[in-house]
């Protein structure tokens, strides 16, 4: 199964290289978001901002506590794809 990758928008042309990887984690644990946001207690317009990759920021309090549901480590939820330099 290929990733399915988000970057996050920074609202400027270039996106910040954070992507976040919350769809396949959900997909692997044939969990929906909306199972998420309520074990979580989070509403699912902001996970749904995360997922897609406009979530600006994120709390710890939050990352830890999706970690905690999903069983997994932050590095699973999120990653740095450094961009490749022009030429």
């Amino acid at each position: 199964m290929a990733a399915t990758c988000v970057q996050i928008w920074t609202g400027r042309f270039d996106a910040v290289p954070i992507v976040v990887k919350l769809d396949d984690l959900l997909h692997a644990r044939r969990m929906t978001l909306s199972d998420l946001a309520a074990r979580v207690d989070i509403t699912l317009a902001n996970l749904s901002i995360l997922k897609t990759g406009k979530a600006r920021a994120i709390r710890f309090s939050t990352l830890e506590a999706i970690c905690q549901v999903l069983e997994c480590q932050p590095g699973d939820l999120l990653a740095y794809a450094a961009k490749k330099p022009k030429k």
